[in-house]
């Protein structure tokens, strides 16, 4: 497995002037060359599938199942399918226009934006380093990938197969932390994808208003689950959300946050997730071979924490493992404002999201109640609910925001590769997934060719303007009636 190696200041800069004359030569933006690329990638994950299955077993622990399908699987398919309908994406639009506008060419160019930073996290270091790199080539813009240094054993292992598969002079990565991120945000890019926290995203946004660069930030946030007793099953529903906090150990921006439930079904509901509890990791979560750990010391001391401060109960797991850094799927009961599961971030003004294995159930008097506490705190990447009822599933619609809205499971509306995945507010902003990710690199330019014979079209545009001038250019415009003449007003000689 390749060593983890800092970037110098110079090797960074000197990558960046790389990455910005390959983007002025032009080398990117070739069809036949952007496909390549792509096969590339799908190459460079087939071909190396042990050796990155080995590293997120080293950083994370990660199962084999979970790297598969959350890992591996979906960026073979998503830049396989990227290739494929690249020529439908980027041809240029004809926009439908007025007859005596029609000769103009009126046409939405698709160009590349140019050169793109990259911030990836440390979570599913594979997915979302790739999912930005494959929307970069399929745009025909290079790119630079930052990946966490959290994930150490990823982060080594996508540089060395980056300078293995793909074109060096395009794409590349730079390894390091903060004094080599802040490096990289003093540069001038085209575009800035950042994946992460509030806080840091803040940093982002600052650092690339400094050059009025466009930012695209995916930031988590408490997911909330909304339980309907009275037309979910409630077994069904329990299983489906402990699962969610289960994977990757609940390391997930879209994993559940928290659980909202009237409180006459929180028992209910309980049972039902201790049964759950049972049937997923019968010899317990933190000896099973189907589960991972977390990510770092700090960020197991962060979780033991959150845990140790709590003055809720905990009705299922509260079992630890600190050698290989496990903590059981944690569920609590009667967790209320204040409880250090729903702290907020005194900087910034927003909650916490507990990013590990602890889901809180907060009980509330009725629907419309979890609706307004939903209503109260900063957008969430995604809203779940557990409803068969239609007049619910319109509130949620219409009365709360959140990135997406998924009814009845989790994370399955980031297995449908036609929908944009998105945040909003707090949970950040921008697109990504196939086409999505390719429209957020690519510049939309209007252009016109307006034909020298239509010169006499063009007549009543001039000086002098007459009431005739008026007339023609107020029936053009769509107005009916041109206004009055204001009266003259005479001007003073100096």
């Amino acid at each position: 497995m390749p060593e983890l190696k800092y970037n110098t200041v110079e090797e960074i800069d000197a990558a960046y002037a790389t990455l910005q004359a390959t983007f002025r030569a032009g080398t990117t933006r070739p069809l036949s060359w952007r496909k390549h690329q792509l096969n590339q990638i799908v190459r460079m994950l087939r071909e190396n599938q042990d050796a990155i299955a080995q590293a997120l077993t080293v950083d994370l622990q990660k199962p084999l199942l979970e790297v598969v399908s959350g890992e591996i699987g979906p960026m073979i398919r998503r830049a396989a399918q990227s290739a494929e309908e690249l020529d439908e994406w980027v041809t240029d639009e004809k926009v439908p226009t007025p007859d005596w506008q029609q000769a103009w060419s009126p046409t939405v160019l698709k160009r590349p934006k140019g050169v793109v930073l990259i911030i990836s996290p440390w979570n599913f270091p594979v997915f979302l380093g790739l999912q930005p790199i494959i929307g970069a080539i399929a745009a025909g813009c290079p790119a630079l990938l930052k990946p966490s240094e959290i994930s150490p054993a990823v982060s080594a292992t996508l540089a060395d197969l980056f300078s293995k598969y793909l074109d060096p002079s395009a794409y590349r990565v730079i390894n390091g932390a903060v004094p080599e991120v802040t490096h990289l945000l003093k540069l001038k890019w085209d575009h800035i994808t950042y994946t992460g926290n509030g806080v840091v995203a803040r940093i982002v946004a600052r650092a690339a208003a400094e050059h009025l660069t466009p930012v695209t930030l995916e930031l988590g946030g408490k997911s909330p689950v909304v339980v309907d007793p009275k037309t979910t099953d409630l077994k069904v529903a329990a299983k489906r959300i402990l699962w969610g906090k289960s994977v990757n150990a609940g390391q997930i921006c879209v994993a559940p946050d928290y659980v909202l439930i009237p409180r006459s079904a929180q028992d209910a509901f309980i049972e039902a997730i201790q049964q759950a509890a049972a049937e997923l990791h019968p010899g317990g979560a933190i000896h099973s071979d189907s589960y991972g750990s977390i990510i770092s010391d700090g960020h197991y001391k962060r979780l033991r924490s959150i845990m140790k401060r709590s003055s809720a109960t905990v009705v299922v797991g509260g079992e630890t493992l600190e050698e290989k850094r496990r903590i059981a799927p944690t569920v609590y009961r009667d967790v209320k404002e204040g409880d250090s599961l729903l702290e907020r971030q005194a900087s910034v003004g927003s909650s916490f999201e507990i990013f590990g294995p602890l889901l809180p159930i907060i009980p509330v008097d009725d629907l419309r109640q979890a609706v307004d506490y939903i209503n109260a705190h900063p957008h969430p990447l995604v809203l779940y609910a557990f409803t068969e009822d239609a007049e619910l599933k319109r509130t949620l619609r219409d009365e709360t925001r959140s990135g997406g809205l998924h009814f009845n499971d989790v994370f399955q509306h980031m297995v449908v590769d036609a929908m944009p995945f998105s945040g909003v507010g707090e949970s950040g902003y921008g697109t990504q997934a196939l086409r999505y990710t390719y429209d957020e690199y690519t510049h939309l330019r209007s252009s016109v060719d307006i034909p020298l014979a239509a010169e006499p079209l063009f007549a009543a545009r001039y000086p002098p303007y007459t009431t005739a001038n008026i007339q023609v250019v107020a029936v053009m415009s769509g107005v009916a009636e041109p206004p009055a003449a204001a009266p003259a007003i005479a001007v003073q000689a100096s």
